[in-house]
C-alpha cells in the first residue's frame, strides 16, 4: 500500500518498480496517470471511440505483465507510447477486416462510403506491402516521423519530443520522408504502367 500524500510524489519510474514487486496501489497510480494518454494515441491511431476504449484496457494488461521489463532507458511515457503502439498494430494485424471508419455513433459517414477504393483484396495488399516496402526504405529518422506525424497523428512538437529530435528537425524529417516516399511510389507506379 502506498499513502495517498506519497503516491502523488513518486515518479513514474519508481512507481514502475513497485508494480514490477506485485504493488497493486503502485499500478493503480500508473492507470489514473496515464490512462487518458493511452486513450488519446489508441483513438488517433484506429479512429473509432470504441477500439480505442478496448485498446486502452488491452494497453494496461500489457503494461501490468511487462512492466518488469521496463529499464529506464528511456523515460516511462516514451517506454509506454512504444507499447501502446504496438498493441494497436498488433490490433490491425489481427483484425480479419479493415477497420471501419465511424462516427460516433456507429454509423459510417457518407464521405467514407462514396470514396473511390480497389475492391479486389489482392491489389489492396500488394498496395498496402507497396507502401510498407517504401517506408522501410526510408532511412530510420525519416521514417519513424513520418510515423508519428503522418501515420499517428501527432503534432509537430509532440512527435519531436517522442522522436529526441528539435521541431525544425522533425519538419524536416517529415519533409524529407514524403518526397522519398512520392519518389518510390511514382517509380512503382510508372513500372507497373509499363508493363
Amino acid at each position: 500500500m502506498i499513502p495517498n500524500e506519497k503516491k502523488s510524489t513518486l515518479s513514474d519510474e519508481a512507481l514502475a518498480r513497485l508494480a514490477a514487486n506485485g504493488n497493486g496501489a503502485a499500478f493503480d497510480e500508473i492507470y489514473s496517470r496515464h490512462r487518458n494518454f493511452v486513450y488519446s494515441i489508441a483513438l488517433r491511431m484506429t479512429g473509432n471511440s470504441a477500439d480505442a476504449e478496448d485498446l486502452t484496457q488491452e494497453s494496461f494488461v500489457s503494461v501490468f505483465r511487462r512492466v518488469g521489463s521496463f529499464r529506464g532507458d528511456a523515460s516511462f511515457t516514451t517506454w509506454l507510447y512504444r507499447l501502446v503502439v504496438n498493441q494497436v498494430k498488433m490490433h490491425f494485424r489481427y483484425r480479419s477486416s479493415r477497420p471501419e471508419m465511424q462516427m460516433s455513433d456507429g454509423e459510417t459517414p457518407e464521405s467514407w462510403l462514396a470514396m473511390p477504393r480497389r475492391t479486389d483484396p489482392g491489389e489492396q495488399l500488394i498496395d498496402r506491402l507497396a507502401i510498407e516496402k517504401a517506408m522501410l526504405m526510408l532511412a530510420p529518422g525519416y521514417r519513424s516521423t513520418f510515423i508519428l506525424h503522418d501515420i499517428e497523428g501527432y503534432k509537430h512538437g509532440e512527435a519531436a519530443r517522442l522522436s529526441g529530435h528539435t521541431v525544425g528537425t522533425s519538419k524536416s524529417q517529415l519533409h524529407k520522408a514524403r518526397a522519398g516516399l512520392r519518389t518510390m511510389l511514382s517509380r512503382r507506379s510508372t513500372a507497373l504502367h509499363a508493363s
